[in-house]
């Protein structure tokens, strides 16, 4: 039995997957498919293919990811491009065979599968790309693909819930600057300089706003999970670093 997840609502091979299954050792123990961890190579490539073959069936498929900087761009996925990994927070594909993967500890992970139109998409949502609309821009590529906000289906992955999300006031108002609205994604925390963030909720609100109706979330706490990486809990244990895990899907052969 193992922690990875998938969406019920998606027709194609994809997943949501924890530490389990991996090579890695000491803080990376398991599935740490993150090239910006310090983990060794070996394991991390290895780990990737254990990857490859629990989404598609076939550990030599290319798993694609970016070189993710929390911003908005989205990247168009063809062809494999290895190690050179463009500077963008989401990919979309109408390609076969490519594993389009995010790498996360906390951020959002989502989904997108337009099966009608054969398009598919994935983005790498931490409040800043969500709040510069990184969902967004991955829905427009995908339609300039040909596919149909209509008829594309999003699944949120693990990410770190609002109970273990502690934000500090300059964070806040960062928020209710771009909309008053953006409030009620906050509670109060321990005392009037804390809150606790809903980042989950304000990644479904962005794409409801964009007209998404299928919108499925895993509702796992990465912070909370033993079975997850996490950027927040390494730091509060004062680790030296942490793995990622990936979250995946691909357009079948």
């Amino acid at each position: 039995m193992t922690n990875h997840k998938t969406c019920p609502n998606f027709q194609s091979p994809h997943g949501f997957l924890s530490c389990d299954d991996g090579v890695s050792t000491g803080l990376y123990t398991g599935l740490n498919c993150g090239p910006g961890s310090s983990d060794e190579p070996r394991c991390i490539a290895e780990n990737r293919q254990i990857a490859a073959q629990i989404i598609g069936g076939d550990n030599k498929l290319p798993v694609l990811s970016c070189y993710q900087v929390h911003g908005d761009t989205v990247a168009l996925a063809e062809a494999d491009w290895g190690d050179d990994r463009p500077k963008a927070d989401a990919m979309v594909s109408n390609t076969p065979g490519l594993v389009l993967g995010i790498l996360t500890a906390d951020c959002c992970p989502v989904l997108f599968e337009d099966a009608a139109n054969g398009v598919i998409g994935a983005a790498h949502a931490g409040w800043q790309g969500a709040i510069k609309g990184v969902l967004c821009q991955t829905i427009k590529s995908m339609e300039t693909l040909g596919a149909n906000r209509h008829t594309i289906q999003a699944a949120i992955g693990p990410t770190i819930a609002q109970e273990s999300y502690e934000v500090g006031t300059e964070f806040y108002n960062r928020f209710v600057s771009e909309s008053a609205g953006f409030s009620v994604f906050f509670k109060q925390g321990k005392d009037t300089a804390h809150y606790q963030f809903n980042l989950p909720r304000f990644v479904r609100n962005q794409l409801e706003a964009e007209d998404i109706c299928g919108i499925w979330d895993a509702a796992i706490d990465t912070y909370a999970s033993p079975a997850h990486f996490s950027y927040r809990r390494t730091t509060h244990r004062q680790e030296a670093d942490y793995g990622r895990q990936l979250s995946a899907i691909m357009l079948r052969r």
